[in-house]
């Protein structure tokens, strides 16, 4: 099975200082429900690992997460894709979880659960975070620079062999384009 695994805010959808509260706040980046069609296309499935503190903050609850959610797959089901499991970290930066990135356990668990080898997945991010995780998880970081990736990759000490981006569309352009 070959797998890519995306975060959402800042590499599906647009990002917000505020977080993404509502279905109505969420708005897809221009080319990245396509990219993720095309990677169906080409025999991938889809896997998307997102924190979302807000939720332990109190700034969204889960009905909230599943309507945003369900706006997110319905849209990328429109584009002609789909999203095959999302994994979400309800915690926030002080609580002591192995699920919220730069850790990996929500990398290992979309592994385990999709019987996946992780070495050498493409997981795609703005965040870095989102390239920790992955690394941690043995598996191949890119970096795009929609969202907050500009800054990330000004900031530097990205993991060793991150590749870089436009955007989640230039990312899938790669990953299609090495077979």
């Amino acid at each position: 099975m070959k797998l890519v695994i995306l975060d959402r805010d800042g590499t599906i959808n647009f990002d917000s200082e505020r977080f993404i509260k509502t279905p109505d706040e969420w708005r897809p980046i221009p080319g990245a429900l396509e990219a993720i069609a095309r990677l169906n296309g080409a025999g991938y499935h889809v896997a998307v690992a997102t924190n979302q503190s807000g939720i332990e903050r109190g700034l969204l609850d889960m009905n909230a997460l599943n309507a945003i959610h369900a706006k997110m797959l319905k849209a990328v089901q429109q584009a002609g894709g789909r999203i095959d499991v999302i994994y979400y970290c309800p915690h926030s930066s002080d609580t002591d979880c192995r699920c919220r990135k730069p850790l990996p356990g929500m990398f290992i668990d979309i592994g385990q659960r999709l019987g996946v080898p992780l070495d050498g997945v493409p997981c795609i991010g703005d965040g870095l975070r989102d390239l920790q995780a992955a690394a941690a998880a043995g598996a191949r970081p890119m970096l795009v620079l929609s969202g907050k990736g500009a800054a990330t990759l000004a900031g530097g000490n990205l993991p060793t062999g991150t590749q870089t981006f436009n955007d989640l569309s230039a990312a899938v352009d790669a990953i299609l384009s090495a077979g």
